[in-house]
C-alpha cells in the first residue's frame, strides 16, 4: 500500500518540477498547506492542468498506477482536492488502490 508519506513526496518531487518553470518570487514550497489552487494560489488554470497531469505521471512511473485526478467527482467535490498539498495527497490516497 502506498503511504499518505509516499504520496505526499510524489506531490513535492512534482513541485520541483514544476518550480523550475516559475519565476523565484513565484515558486511552490513544499509543504502540506502549500496553496497548488484557488484565489492566492500560485498556479493559473494552465499551471493547475500541468501539474494535475505531471502527478498523474509520476504515480504511475513511482506506484505502477494509472489513475485521473480530473473527473468528475473531483470537479464536482464541495471542497476542492486540488486546493492544497495535503488535500491532493488524501484525494490520491482514495484513488490509489489499496495493494499497491
Amino acid at each position: 500500500m502506498a503511504s499518505f508519506d509516499t504520496i505526499v513526496q510524489i506531490i513535492y518531487d512534482v513541485i520541483d518540477e514544476t518550480n523550475e518553470n516559475l519565476p523565484e518570487n513565484g515558486r511552490l514550497t513544499k509543504s502540506p498547506d502549500t496553496i497548488l489552487f484557488d484565489r492566492s494560489g500560485l498556479l493559473d488554470s494552465l499551471g493547475v492542468v500541468h501539474f494535475i497531469v505531471a502527478v498523474e505521471d509520476r504515480v504511475r512511473d513511482e506506484l505502477g498506477v494509472s489513475i485521473t485526478l480530473a473527473d468528475e467527482r473531483a470537479m464536482s467535490a464541495k471542497s476542492s482536492p486540488f486546493r492544497t498539498v495535503t488535500s491532493l495527497a488524501a484525494y490520491l490516497t482514495e484513488l490509489i488502490p489499496k495493494d499497491v
